[in-house]
């Protein structure tokens, strides 16, 4: 091997050479905190290991770098290059049903969504009201339990609190049974679409109601043991269960609207272009 760098074999490089005093400085650095709280004699071995490193290891950079020269591979231990085969890509055209991008095609129109949840609240409140009257006499106490997790007052209520009317309970309950029922038929909206044509009623109608309620269910608990303790959870469920049904019959039974993803710019502008008839071709 020349000593000149530039007058070496071209089938070789040029790296630096290895070299082992990085290792024995970190361990001497290691050896040199581990002392701190242990033994003042492993600092000092420790202090000593880490200068000689740093002493070699300098040695190997200054005042030249240490270099080697590595032979290369022949060439025909080279990789191969890979060759791959030329690829089309084919644009699809907008609009077209079996060129479709998103899914779905076609979902129910939103006011079916919110006129469901309308209905399914109103059937909701119904039992939940009857089933206030047969048990406690009152059709204020499910609305005051339903407003209870907005009007702290009537959270920590007594049941016979609960059974007056409360106009804070009136108007919070209402206001949170309706937009919290027309959130969730737009929900339906969105989601029967992409649920298996044979299985929408149980997907939509009955198997969502059980997930919130048991998700209801174990949270508020947790949230306000005392408000889920005046909770009739079996008589719950079953004002969710048909509170799902009947929004869920109404979104089912809705017909479809064609999505608009797949339109041009123009198209959903309503810009009107002309089209050349096969005469005037």
């Amino acid at each position: 091997m020349s000593s000149d760098p530039h007058n070496h074999d071209p089938h070789s490089v040029e790296l630096p050479a290895p070299t082992a005093w990085p290792v024995v400085t970190a361990f001497g650095l290691t050896l040199m905190f581990f002392g701190l709280v242990s033994n003042l004699l492993i600092t000092a071995v420790g202090f000593l290991t880490a200068l000689i490193g740093a002493i070699g290891w300098s040695l190997d950079v200054f005042p030249h770098p240490k270099h080697e020269f590595v032979p290369l591979r022949p060439e025909d231990e080279h990789p191969k290059p890979i060759r791959t085969a030329g690829r089309v890509v084919q644009m699809l055209d907008a609009g077209k049903v079996p060129n479709r991008a998103h899914i779905p095609v076609e979902v129910h129109p939103y006011t079916a969504g919110i006129f469901g949840g309308l209905v399914g609240a109103a059937v909701m409140a119904l039992l939940a009201c009857l089933w206030g009257v047969f048990k406690y006499g009152s059709i204020w106490y499910p609305i005051n339990l339903l407003a209870a997790a907005g009007v702290p007052e009537l959270a920590e209520a007594s049941v016979e609190v609960l059974k007056h009317f409360s106009l804070a309970g009136l108007i919070v309950g209402s206001i949170a049974h309706l937009t919290i029922s027309c959130l969730v038929g737009l929900l339906y909206v969105v989601l029967v679409p992409m649920l298996p044509r044979r299985f929408e009623w149980l997907f939509g109608g009955v198997i969502p109601p059980i997930m919130w309620t048991g998700l209801i269910f174990a949270s508020l608990r947790l949230i306000n043991p005392v408000l889920a303790s005046h909770i009739d959870w079996v008589m719950f469920w079953i004002c969710q269960m048909a509170f799902g049904l009947v929004c869920g019959w109404i979104v089912f039974k809705s017909t479809k609207a064609e999505t608009k993803e797949n339109w041009t710019i123009a198209q959903k502008l309503g810009v009107e272009a002309q089209h050349e008839t096969e005469d005037e071709k």
